[in-house]
């Protein structure tokens, strides 16, 4: 009898959640013969549609999924953030997360928990049983704890993230081999653990879908070169899955989440060369590159995706708007932002959000004032560099995050997935496993 077959012979729950940072809905619901796992699990349990986070990036989102707590809480809103108080920047790590995740609350529970690939959790943790953590983590010696975890990976053909210079190259061949290596490898190292069946949390992310999602969604969507080469590495993913779910132990609930979709892009838009332009923002001089760089008259500038801040008075260290000028200058450019308009004429915004919408919580002085949600095929940058265009089709990304078409898959007959969000998943999770939390502790609902 295998690993995979042997029970624990108790009643306690356990949870194997599989994360695939990129996978739209939309494209599962498309392509069911290169789905059917998905597909089987959606039609067995439940399958749907759900929202992301405002922004829908991937530093901001999956602080948000782990721990069912919206930025203003996580403390984290995006790829780069502010430091209070300055205009230096900084790339937030695991240790920036303010939130409580679910397999703290799973190891505070005196459950066990095995943690693989989840961005955002760099350095690992050590109250956790196993943990390698993902995205921003420099190698696997660092990245990985405890020791055998770091020995077992580091012997391995173990990668913590596909290699995205390669995929600049015209020739996507290269890029295409090392991202199938990456997703095998990963399922590989999943299979060992999962088989160890010493757990009553897992979980584990796959990350090689985004990066196939930026650089192939346009062969995938205007038929390309790389169309069959983008199909056939989702179909290897869901064999992976399928594989994964077949050999579960029945005492398993087996979930799967993705944190945002992905769309066509067509041009990469310059958030602050267009405020420069339109006379929100200047630089000292002619060589910047850096938030640090903006010249007091500023009255707002932009982080990345689509983060628009006001240059306000005692909160920023130089701030030329007045605080009791807050609301209508913050009007007026909402205002601005929502009648920009890109090439053809077409809006670049679809919504333009407030901060008090969407962030709330112990950690919101850095929540940016407005946030972007782009109409299809604008991907918002900041752009602090001298830039001669505020729209760039030049780029070799093709594919873009967007807030909606998020997936999540729950393999239980009881669960609901509608009208759902990114904030469901960790309350979902917790309610499988059996862990109980105060009932304002977490700003979503559990699914089942």
């Amino acid at each position: 009898m295998g690993l995979f077959d042997r029970l624990r012979g108790n009643d306690t729950p356990r949870v194997a959640f599989l994360g695939v940072d990129g996978l739209p809905h939309g494209l599962v619901v498309d392509n069911p013969d290169t789905f059917p796992t998905l597909s089987a699990i959606a039609d067995e349990g439940d399958g749907g549609q759900i929202d992301s986070t405002v922004p829908p990036d991937s530093s901001a989102c999956w602080p948000v999924l782990a721990s069912g707590v919206n930025p203003g809480e996580t403390g984290v809103y995006g790829f780069q953030d502010r430091e209070i108080g300055s205009y230096d920047t900084y790339v937030p790590m695991g240790r920036d997360v303010q939130a409580t995740r679910v397999w703290d609350r799973a190891t505070e529970a005196g459950l066990d928990a095995t943690v693989m690939n989840v961005p955002v959790t760099f350095p690992p943790q050590r109250t956790v049983q196993r943990m390698v953590s993902g995205y921003l983590s420099p190698d696997i010696d660092a990245a990985a704890h405890p020791d055998e975890l770091r020995e077992r990976l580091a012997e391995s053909d173990y990668r913590l993230s596909v290699n995205a210079k390669l995929g600049h190259r015209p020739d996507k061949s290269d890029f295409i081999e090392h991202a199938r290596e990456t997703l095998d490898a990963r399922y590989d190292a999943f299979s060992h653990y999962l088989a160890e069946d010493d757990w009553d949390l897992f979980f584990g992310v796959f990350t090689a879908p985004d990066r196939v999602n930026h650089f192939l969604w346009g062969d995938y969507t205007d038929d390309g070169t790389y169309r069959d080469d983008f199909l056939s590495f989702y179909a290897a993913l869901d064999d992976h899955i399928g594989a994964i779910r077949g050999r579960l132990p029945d005492d398993v609930v087996l979930v799967v989440g993705s944190t945002h979709g992905f769309t066509r892009l067509r041009h990469d838009v310059y958030c602050n060369e267009w405020l420069e332009r339109e006379g929100w923002l200047s630089y000292g001089d002619d060589d910047h590159d850096t938030l640090s760089d903006i010249d007091d008259d500023t009255r707002a500038y932009s982080l990345v995706p689509g983060r628009f801040y006001l240059n306000l008075e005692d909160r920023e260290p130089t701030g030329a708007v007045p605080a009791s000028e807050y609301e209508a200058v913050r009007a007026e450019l909402q205002d601005d932002l929502r009648s920009w308009e890109g090439p053809n004429g077409r809006p670049v915004a679809k919504r333009v959000v407030e901060r008090e919408t969407v962030f709330r919580g112990d950690h919101d002085e850095i929540a940016p004032d407005l946030v972007v949600i782009p109409n299809e095929g604008f991907d918002l940058k900041s752009g602090f560099r001298p830039h001669d265009r505020v729209f760039d089709s030049d780029g070799p990304r093709t594919g873009m995050h967007t807030f909606e078409d998020a997936g999540l898959f729950v393999d239980h007959p009881d669960a609901k997935v509608e009208d759902a969000d990114l904030l469901d998943v960790a309350p979902t999770l917790l309610r499988l496993l059996d862990v109980e939390y105060g009932r304002t502790d977490l700003d979503g609902a559990s699914l089942v």
